[in-house]
């Protein structure tokens, strides 16, 4: 297993829109494997395969707390089959780091996908999990957090984070 360098903001990969994956192999394992190396080692609670340069159908999600055991969820092909109920609670993301904000999101969702192995299989959440699933799901469409901002929301984030980045690189 290998930690990945993640994508961040403005990368243009992220924005891209993320092939079905048709092929169950030793070579999805190994990414899925590095994905959730790469989660914890952030840490996150979440990563999808766009993050890491893979534009594949594949997210990891692990919301356990730290006095919880694990519980990892390995997701190929996720879609949200049923959502219900609403949340707006603040988010982050692994590839807008530092940056947070609240985000309107289903606070339940049923989730349909693929294990591994290209089985079936459906997962209901709610709360915290369920909104992870919706952030990592749009990064599969290209979408960030921070695109669901009001506009000139969106329009100060951009301007405060990119100043804060080109600050990073100057120092």
């Amino acid at each position: 297993m290998a930690v990945l360098p993640i994508l961040h903001y403005p990368d243009p990969q992220l924005k891209k829109l993320s092939q079905v994956v048709e092929h169950f192999d030793d070579e999805l394992r190994q990414l899925a494997n590095d994905m959730v190396e790469t989660m914890y080692d952030a840490p996150g609670v979440g990563l999808a395969a766009p993050q890491v340069g893979e534009l594949k159908r594949l997210i990891v999600i692990d919301c356990a707390g730290k006095e919880e055991p694990p519980d990892l969820l390995i997701a190929v092909n996720p879609e949200i089959q049923a959502q219900a109920g609403e949340s707006c609670e603040e988010e982050g993301c692994l590839s807008v780091p530092g940056y947070y904000a609240a985000v309107k999101r289903f606070n339940r969702v049923v989730l349909k996908y693929q294990d591994l192995d290209g089985q079936a299989r459906q997962r209901e959440a709610e709360g915290l999990l369920a909104v992870a699933i919706q952030h990592e799901i749009d990064h599969l469409q290209g979408i960030l957090f921070v695109d669901h901002l009001s506009p000139l929301k969106r329009s100060i984030f951009r301007k405060k984070y990119l100043k804060q980045q080109q600050q990073k690189v100057e120092a």
